[in-house]
């Protein structure tokens, strides 16, 4: 717990600008290691229980194809920020298991484009389904008036990482009722 600037006790994650900077930012810190913590526990279990197969990284690999579409690999190690051999084997294997195919690139024939196969677009679409509901689950059950907040901040932080946004998902369609 900090302190105001009159030494009164101030609740855990109030932030005050400018005031003891350095305490600040670690309490920021240890905030988003924590919900960092819950979403790679949800994102871990949609995928355990749709391809216990899988890792996360290879989800992640798959993820960027289905937003980005077809890419070279060159720029899916760049989305993946890892080397262009490590992205490499990772097709390879989500190639051997039917989630990713390759296939010449018609602009030009010596390059190779990597794409979602109807298998890893599936995949793609009940993971993210599966964290979807389980993060609403989560969401659902925070104060009505401290979600906006949550919306501004998280929004700030994926804005500073340079992460593109998501859209919120479209409502369900309303039931149909008998006549």
């Amino acid at each position: 717990m900090g302190h105001d600037a009159n030494r009164r006790p101030r609740p855990s994650g109030t932030v005050v600008p400018g005031e003891n900077l350095d305490h600040d930012v670690e309490e920021v810190i240890a905030a988003v290691l924590t919900a960092s913590r819950l979403l790679v526990a949800i994102s871990a279990r949609a995928l355990a229980d749709s391809d216990p197969t899988l890792t996360l990284p290879q989800l992640r690999a798959l993820v960027v194809l289905e937003s980005q579409g077809p890419v070279k690999l060159v720029a899916l190690a760049t989305a993946l920020g890892v080397n262009p051999s490590t992205a490499m084997r990772m097709v390879d294997r989500l190639e051997a298991v039917g989630k990713v195919d390759r296939q010449a690139n018609p602009d030009n024939r010596r390059e190779v484009v990597l794409r979602l196969t109807a298998k890893g677009r599936r995949l793609v679409d009940t993971v993210l389904a599966h964290r979807h509901a389980e993060i609403a689950a989560v969401v659902s059950r925070l104060p009505v008036e401290q979600r906006a907040g949550l919306v501004a901040s998280l929004r700030a932080l994926t804005d500073a990482a340079g992460e593109p946004a998501i859209g919120p998902s479209p409502p369900p369609p309303p039931e149909k009722t008998a006549p």
